[in-house]
């Protein structure tokens, strides 16, 4: 059982690290159950495609909005306490969810705030969470942590937690909730187990204002080739990806005529599919260039589109998001190593927080369209957009592409 142990999480990544893994396997897990109980909420409250795909846009409009200032505070302040702060907040909103929704005083309305609220605590606990790990780790080692990292968030955000909260969300509308609640203070009872070096300018030192430190963030970011790449890549593909995906609830069950346990379903096989790409990773990435690996990526990504688009079938369905999931592991893994790798510890929250605005402003603006598009013209609309959308992209961005190397 020791060899498992140390083969699977070797002790050169230290203790801290194990305890920023265990909260982030339990987080994780919180946020997979949110992510299928979320949509379900509103759509029991409302069977607008408009109303619903906003429950996508208060997931996606607060990162936007907000993650480059949590960058600034996680590069100027103690990282671990912005964590755990944020997450007690969170805490917060959710048992102010849970009691709307026991006293039947839950509406359209309340249920968007909070999520909007919940999504706001998140981006300050993501955003400053994913700058631990090159704190604790050393460099040749981050590959190997960041797998383990999105180990966690394949099985159990994209794997377990969209059934269990469709699940339990059967059960009643609070216990999803209820759950993630509980996961989340599981997570701020790990983390305040973790101590962290000094990192970039300390407490009490005099700073040079939050614009100019976000400057230097976007300075950085669009002077390094790989960096900048990543980070125009994942904001022109998301704003398919965003059409498409707001309205995937309805998708389910309108078009693949399954019920609220199929949108689930379908997102544990995209999460198989990341098990897949799990094992497959260090192999592929020792045989193929990292800027091979995205150009397949994408035109992975731009035919999964196309393939949901014609299908009427749950099977045909399910294959395709198993091969997305693999896809968007592999990605997923890809790309945050090379940032990690490629930016100093001082920047690393600044930097992430320009990854995170490219992230949720293709998403936002996706979600958007996506939302009228399902309206007008039913629920195929968003993803014919997302692949034709998608398809352009591939060849304009297809010789940047080469900027991504193996080597910083």
């Amino acid at each position: 059982m020791t060899t498992v142990v140390e083969r699977v999480l070797p002790t050169r990544l230290g203790s801290g690290f194990r305890w920023l893994l265990a909260s982030s396997w339990l987080t994780n897990l919180g946020d997979g159950i949110a992510a299928a109980a979320g949509p379900l909420l509103i759509a029991t409250l409302t069977r607008d495609p408009l109303m619903i795909s906003l429950s996508a846009l208060v997931s996606w409009a607060p990162p936007l909005l907000f993650s480059l200032y949590a960058g600034v505070l996680s590069d100027r302040h103690n990282r671990r306490t912005i964590v755990l702060a944020a997450n007690a907040v969170r805490a917060v909103v959710l048992v102010a969810l849970i009691v709307l929704m026991a006293t039947g005083s839950l509406t359209v309305v309340t249920a968007l705030v909070g999520l909007t609220l919940r999504s706001i605590t998140e981006v300050f606990a993501d955003n400053t969470t994913a700058t631990l790990t090159p704190m604790m780790v050393a460099r040749d080692d981050l590959a190997l942590a960041n797998a383990r990292l999105t180990t966690g968030l394949v099985t159990l955000n994209q794997l377990a937690g969209p059934p269990i909260g469709a699940a339990l969300f059967g059960l009643g509308l609070a216990w999803p909730f209820a759950a993630q609640l509980l996961l989340v203070m599981g997570g701020i009872v790990l983390v305040s187990r973790i101590t962290l070096p000094a990192h970039g300018r300390q407490s009490g030192d005099p700073g040079t204002g939050t614009l100019r430190e976000l400057a230097e963030g976007f300075t950085w970011t669009f002077r390094h080739p790989a960096v900048r790449t990543l980070v125009l890549t994942i904001l022109i593909f998301n704003f398919t990806f965003g059409a498409a995906w707001s309205v995937l609830v309805l998708y389910t069950q309108d078009q693949l005529g399954l019920g609220a346990m199929g949108f689930g379903l379908m997102t544990t096989i995209g999460g198989i599919g990341g098990l897949v790409g799990t094992g497959l990773y260090g192999a592929i990435t020792r045989k193929v260039s990292l800027g091979t690996l995205m150009r397949i990526g994408l035109v992975i990504e731009t035919f999964t589109h196309l393939g949901l688009a014609l299908t009427h079938s749950p099977w045909v369905a399910g294959g395709i998001f198993l091969v997305f999931g693999a896809h968007a592991f592999i990605w997923g893994t890809t790309s945050v190593t090379v940032r990690q790798r490629a930016v100093p510890a001082h920047l690393q929250g600044r930097v992430g927080s320009v990854n995170a605005i490219c992230v949720y402003a293709g998403l936002v603006v996706g979600s958007v369209i996506g939302g009228l598009l399902a309206t007008q013209l039913g629920v195929a609309a968003p993803f014919w957009f997302a692949f034709a959308g998608s398809a352009v992209f591939v060849v304009l961005l297809w010789r940047q592409l080469k900027l991504i190397a193996h080597d910083d």
